[in-house]
């Protein structure tokens, strides 16, 4: 049976489920504050250059990936030799530490093994290093060993406390921050919201897409207000035919009849992004957050799109990672790439020079 999580989570969870995952919320809850006040007692391991986290206060959903692409490009063009350091989920590769890119060598593994996120990462960084390790002390301390790095990218790292960060931003969806507001079984959230104090800022992602942000503004203000609040926005960018090597404009949708596929964990703001840019979508097809896809689900799907008299079929450029080795020769086959945007930048970026400056003298003095 395949359980519909996103249904779960949302806001107005079915009763019966509640019933049913609340005494387990109440487990998970205590093994959270046991497990991280054993890890809070514990000295933290300290990497040889400044670390920056970004991470969820839920499960998925709130689009980190183009928030680490922006920033791991924001710092290696100041100069900063940067890697990621993924905990690769999803992938098959469990233990050690794996170099998924290397910048003198290329892509060194596939998203089999490193998980779709670490390997999209690495295809789009070009000459920085992404690794994946549960064990991100190891994998950093090989970055640095390998390729000098003095700037660590922990991908979801705001739940890996063992490990000492110079600045943790956490992302959280503006229009859902905390699902329904319950820890993992029974809703999204990984810890408790009150955690939050860890941070040193958040970042509301697709705020675009929300009216009226001040009542949300208000409550981390208040709850939270040492810690500054920015905004982000998931800005389509580009249209690839990656079987081609070409890559369109955003009008080139308008007034095309699209079939759509997603396996992502909000793929609603897919749909949505899709019809924003006057694609017509005649069939959407929906799975689960890193889905697998088999060489017969492609071929279901291009039944759909025949079917419907759609003229393309249009997917994520995370979905397209994991099907790009199990479809060839399919010209009308695309993904939308998608860029982040933050507000206020300015105050942002001046943030995270004020934290690399501050690491650095905190190294020279120490």
């Amino acid at each position: 049976m395949k359980w519909n999580w996103s249904k779960i989570h949302g806001t107005s969870p079915p009763p019966t489920w509640n019933l049913v995952l609340a005494p387990l919320s109440m487990i998970y809850g205590l093994g959270a504050k046991i497990h991280m006040g054993a890890i809070g007692r514990k000295k933290k391991k300290i990497l040889p250059g400044f670390v920056a986290s970004v991470g969820n206060l839920t499960t998925g959903g709130t689009g980190k990936t183009p928030a680490v692409l922006m920033l791991a490009r924001w710092a290696a063009a100041r100069g900063h030799r940067v890697a990621v350091l993924s905990r690769g989920y999803g992938g098959r590769y469990q233990n050690g530490v794996l170099v998924v890119s290397d910048p003198g060598k290329g892509l060194l593994a596939d998203p089999r093994e490193s998980g779709d996120e670490p390997f999209l990462l690495a295809s789009r960084l070009k000459g920085i290093p992404v690794i994946v390790s549960k064990d991100r002390f190891r994998a950093g301390m090989l970055a640095h060993e390998k390729f000098g790095t003095d700037f660590f990218l922990l991908d979801d790292g705001f739940q890996h406390l063992n490990l000492h960060r110079d600045l943790d931003m956490v992302l959280l969806d503006a229009e859902h921050p905390f699902g329904n507001g319950h820890l993992l079984p029974r809703g999204p959230l990984r810890e408790p919201v009150g955690h939050l104090e860890r941070a040193d800022a958040f970042i509301l992602t697709r705020s675009d897409r929300v009216k009226d942000l001040s009542p949300i503004e208000n409550f981390f203000n208040s709850r939270f207000p040492r810690i500054p609040l920015f905004k982000g926005r998931h800005v389509p960018e580009a249209i690839h035919f990656p079987r081609e090597g070409r890559t369109c404009g955003l009008d080139f949708l308008k007034g095309k009849r699209i079939a759509a596929f997603a396996g992502i964990a909000r793929p609603e703001t897919f749909l949505d992004t899709l019809s924003g840019l006057g694609a017509i979508p005649v069939s959407f097809s929906v799975f689960a957050d890193h889905h697998p896809f088999n060489p017969g689900e492609i071929r279901h799907l291009l039944r759909l799109k025949k079917e419907s008299g759609a003229q393309y079929l249009v997917t994520t450029e995370k979905d397209w990672v994991r099907i790009k080795d199990i479809v060839s020769g399919i010209p009308d086959l695309a993904f939308l790439r998608i860029a982040f945007d933050l507000s206020p930048t300015q105050d942002f970026f001046h943030m995270m020079e004020e934290a690399v400056e501050k690491s650095a003298r905190a190294e020279t003095s120490s």
